[in-house]
């Protein structure tokens, strides 16, 4: 009774882990002008379950769109799909993986490329069949892609799964490609209730607008190392003409780090200007426990009713005092009248 649980985790978290894979595509952007030749690159497709490599388009207002597909095993490109610009693609099989490529560039081919494949998973059995979704020609974010049940078996070949690549967005423009200014400063003057610290990483006036952010640390021995993803958290903020991320860090007690911000770029990467120092402070002391907060409460209600007692006393006896000297107004003129 206790093994069929305890494999069907194992099975969950052997299919978590494929699942963080990703093909390579390491073009953030491209610009080329009109009648240029582009070409996108895509990596890692040795890790593909079958050998087909589709190609997808995503324009800024039509869901992705498959283009094409090609055999890795043998280098055949199939374009049988009801692409409207299928004709102005190519496609070529690369010792580390496989391109597309435009031979000339017009400006409806603004867009972001996607390279994707079915992975092969063991022990893990897909309710739809993969094959009916790289054959579709459209297919939109809020579509589910797979669902997956798992059992504990043997594999067989419809334990697959799809796998995309980040993506290359190309501009069609006769601009230049400009690298962006960054620059980084503390995103708070002062630091978190919780001891975290923010940092503000700012890169402007690049061309295209696409930028990519990453973070490096260096310790007070002089190395650097990368921030995981449990380091911090980052936040990235978009508008015209520069690209906004902030991190919240979370900091060792009674540690000194300079933090680094590298920004990608199509013209290439760029290091911040300036290097930030953060100092982790010891945390604030907490607060009195609930007892004390309360024991406080009630000597203050106290102090307040003994003076609101006090005060009433105080009025009241001095309208006594002036209805005494009132009284005794009229009876002394009455004696002198006498």
């Amino acid at each position: 009774m206790l093994f069929l649980p305890a494999a069907a985790l194992c099975c969950l978290c052997s299919a978590l882990v494929a699942m963080a894979a990703e093909l390579i595509q390491d073009q953030l952007s491209l610009t080329r002008r009109v009648g240029d030749t582009v070409s996108f690159s895509c990596g890692g497709t040795d890790q593909c379950g079958k050998q087909q490599v589709y190609w997808y388009q995503k324009t800024e207002t039509d869901p992705h769109r498959v283009i094409l597909h090609v055999d890795m095993s043998d280098g055949t490109v199939n374009s049988r799909y009801s692409h409207p610009q299928k004709d102005d693609f190519s496609a070529s099989r690369k010792t580390d993986g496989c391109e597309l490529k435009i031979e000339k560039v017009q400006l409806s081919h603004s867009a972001s490329y996607y390279c994707c494949c079915q992975k092969k998973v063991s022990h893990m059995i897909l309710v739809h069949d993969v094959d009916s979704w790289t054959s579709a020609d459209t297919f939109s974010s809020r579509q589910v892609f797979v669902s997956v049940s798992f059992t504990v078996g043997a594999a067989n070949e419809t334990n697959r799964y799809l796998i995309f690549g980040s993506g290359t967005k190309l501009y069609v423009t006769d601009e230049a490609v400009v690298k962006p200014v960054v620059s980084v400063c503390p995103a708070a003057p002062r630091a978190h209730p919780e001891g975290k610290s923010s940092l503000l990483c700012l890169a402007s006036a690049m061309s295209p607008p696409l930028v990519q952010f990453s973070w490096k640390r260096q310790k007070e021995d002089g190395s650097l190392e990368e921030l995981k993803p449990d380091d911090g958290e980052q936040l990235v903020l978009t508008e015209p003409g520069r690209t906004a991320a902030i991190l919240l860090i979370h900091q060792p007690e009674n540690s000194t780090y300079k933090y680094r911000c590298y920004v990608e770029h199509e013209g290439g990467t760029v290091e911040a200007q300036t290097q930030q120092v953060m100092v982790a402070r010891a945390p604030a002391p907490p607060p009195p426990p609930a007892s004390v907060q309360h024991w406080f409460r009630e000597r203050l209600l106290c102090l307040l009713y003994t003076g609101l007692i006090v005060k009433s006393l105080v009025y009241c006896c001095g309208l006594s005092v002036i209805r005494i000297f009132r009284n005794k107004g009229p009876s002394t003129h009455s004696r002198r009248a006498d």
